[in-house]
């Protein structure tokens, strides 16, 4: 696997990650029929939480991002993007599987939306989330704290 680190979010994170959103974003929202090349960088703007958000790093540059923002009795996962030449090197397991120990550990619940059709949501799946509703553009996932999740790997702390 690729060396990896996860370091805090800054204001001057956003704008790379804005950019990243799109570029991962863009074949599933076109299928969907809903891509928009200004709102999909303008919607991580409006709701950009550097103190709640992780930048995955490889080799000093930003190739990825994860948020985990607190709500009422659970955390919402958001913003997990890994830049397209990554995904499928294990750097997306490893982040995911750290998060959700961590939130096994404090016993939280972890809610996310997918893209309907997304490739994500079989990793999601693989890692004990459930499907709460289905839409056409959008899946609400849940996974409760303790769910199994697939075995090996590595574990990553956030800092």
């Amino acid at each position: 696997m690729v060396n990896w680190r996860l370091r805090p979010a800054s204001a001057a994170d956003l704008e790379p990650m804005a950019e990243l959103r799109a570029v991962v974003l863009r074949s599933d929202l076109e299928r969907l029929g809903r891509y928009d090349d200004h709102r999909v960088r303008q919607i991580l703007r409006d709701r950009y939480a550097p103190e709640c958000t992780r930048i995955i790093e490889v080799a000093g540059a930003l190739v990825g991002s994860v948020s985990l923002r607190p709500a009422d009795g659970h955390v919402w996962l958001e913003n997990f993007y890994l830049a397209a030449h990554l995904q499928g090197s294990g750097i997306g397991t490893a982040v995911l599987r750290g998060l959700l120990a961590d939130c096994d550990r404090d016993r939280v619940q972890v809610r996310l939306v997918v893209l309907s059709g997304s490739p994500a949501r079989g990793l999601y799946e693989r890692h004990g989330f459930t499907v709460e509703s289905e839409g056409p553009v959008d899946v609400l996932m849940v996974r409760e704290p303790g769910r199994p999740t697939e075995k090996g790997g590595l574990r990553s702390s956030l800092p």
